[in-house]
């Protein structure tokens, strides 16, 4: 099972939201938690597109320069945020399903768009049952493109048919079904419409319920 990590294994979306909010206040851009839903799922400096793409021209005369000087002080901010994320951020039955995943001896993977991915799994405490986590710099596209999949699949020696992928995100479930995995979506019905397995919460992840509907 390969999982994405902010809003599956940990909803670090507030601290995201806040990061970029600095930021366009910064730009006097607008930015407010309904268009923060567009960012989720896509990678730093596609989200900074979004938020330029407010601009009169688009961000059409915004260096490259700036760009990346822009998306280094979001991430800035955001790691500054994160301190103090914990174990007591881990979301519901996530940690009673890794358990299970390594008791039964079902490889563990993560394919998070985020770079600070690593910390966040060390600072949940949670990075021991990972057998692999992916660098989202390591692949050439980010999600919605499948690479990211591809890859974890590939590095623990799996052929992707046989990966389930867990995503909270129209983008995530995408890029699991580009990479020809079976696709579990946790949250909104209409929004991961693609997902071949869909729970409204955490909580209701089962490895039992997992197997079933991959079987089906």
């Amino acid at each position: 099972m390969i999982f994405d990590l902010d809003g599956v294994i940990t909803d670090t979306a507030k601290y995201h939201y806040e990061a970029w909010k600095l930021l366009a206040d910064e730009l006097g851009l607008p930015f407010d938690r309904a268009f923060n839903e567009q960012l989720k799922g896509i990678d730093r400096m596609a989200s900074l597109e979004k938020i330029l793409s407010q601009m009169p021209d688009g961000g059409a005369s915004i260096t490259m320069e700036k760009r990346v000087q822009w998306a280094t002080e979001k991430n800035k901010n955001y790691q500054r945020l994160i301190e103090a994320v914990d174990e007591t951020e881990i979301l519901p039955g996530i940690l009673d399903l890794f358990r299970e995943l390594k008791q039964r001896g079902i490889a563990i993977g993560l394919a998070s768009a985020s770079r600070n991915a690593g910390t966040l799994v060390r600072q949940l405490k949670v990075d021991s049952y990972f057998d692999v986590i992916v660098d989202p710099a390591s692949v050439a596209h980010g999600k919605p493109a499948p690479d990211i999949f591809l890859k974890a699949a590939e590095t623990l020696g799996i052929v992707s048919k046989y990966c389930v992928g867990v995503e909270d995100a129209e983008a995530g479930i995408r890029a699991i079904k580009g990479a020809g995995m079976f696709a579990i979506g946790v949250g909104d019905k209409q929004t991961l419409a693609e997902a071949d397995y869909l729970v409204s919460e955490t909580a209701l992840l089962s490895l039992s319920e997992i197997e079933r509907h991959f079987r089906q």
